[in-house]
């Protein structure tokens, strides 16, 4: 294992899961934060039971771009030189972790991000069918828009060289903030490679919450935030174009 590696995993509401991946996710990893979301089940008691792991608490439930903002932080702040995330649902499995640092000890890449749908697979029959439409969908707009070879656009397993962060700056609290994030990698000009992971869906019925469980409303959502990601990178450039540093 490297020795600046630090493993980032948000967790709201994972009481089923969280005691079985943190025990696997030790055996690869040293350093490990979890980032409660404001569960309101027996996950911050089963937290507090864990030994030799970082723990981030919310109040209240603020979101999953909001939790992964956190972990950008923490691991800049300490020095880390790889962050990987992951989810506690099950759906990532702990195993592929040396297989990401493989990648990233190759010394050429500043995200790896995990694909569900590496070609000659499309999930059909696996990922709920509206679920691997959005995907499908936002996938292929981000590829026409930013010039990208995405396959999979939401899969949060993922490992980042932390010094790449520092062109990262996401603002959007909840599950819309991959759009975020690819249009500013995408600026940055950030050396992306994807690596295929197991397509799991132990629980096919999670909800999202609130309106977003909707998918024509998800979709539609997640349009409105990566136009107005473009808009302001735009409106940047064009600051930056006429030398205008603060306009009013």
């Amino acid at each position: 294992m490297l020795e600046k590696l630090l493993l980032a995993i948000p967790v709201f509401n994972e009481a089923k899961y969280v005691c079985d991946v943190l025990a696997m996710a030790k055996r690869h990893c040293r350093d490990i934060l979890v980032i409660d979301d404001g569960s309101s089940d027996r996950t911050p008691e089963i937290l507090g039971q864990e030994k030799g792991i970082h723990v981030l608490t919310h109040s209240e439930n603020r979101g999953y771009g909001k939790s992964v903002a956190d972990a950008f932080d923490f691991a800049q702040k300490r020095d880390f030189d790889w962050l990987i995330t992951m989810d506690c649902d099950g759906q990532h499995q702990p195993s592929c972790i040396p297989s990401f640092m493989a990648l990233a000890r190759q010394g050429d890449v500043d995200i790896i991000s995990g694909t569900r749908y590496p070609p000659g697979r499309d999930g059909n029959g696996v990922a709920p069918p509206e679920r691997r439409e959005i995907n499908r969908r936002i996938t292929a707009i981000l590829n026409n828009r930013l010039g990208l070879q995405l396959t999979d656009a939401f899969c949060g397993f993922k490992a980042y060289r932390v010094a790449a962060l520092s062109a990262i700056a996401t603002t959007v609290p909840g599950y819309a903030m991959p759009m975020q994030f690819w249009v500013q990698a995408s600026r940055a000009n950030l050396r992306i490679r994807e690596y295929p992971v197991p397509l799991i869906y132990d629980d096919p019925n999670r909800y999202f919450g609130g309106t977003l469980d909707d998918p024509a409303v998800r979709l539609t959502h997640y349009l409105e935030v990566l136009e107005a990601e473009l808009n302001t990178v735009s409106s940047d450039a064009s600051q930056k174009r006429f030398g205008c540093v603060s306009c009013h």
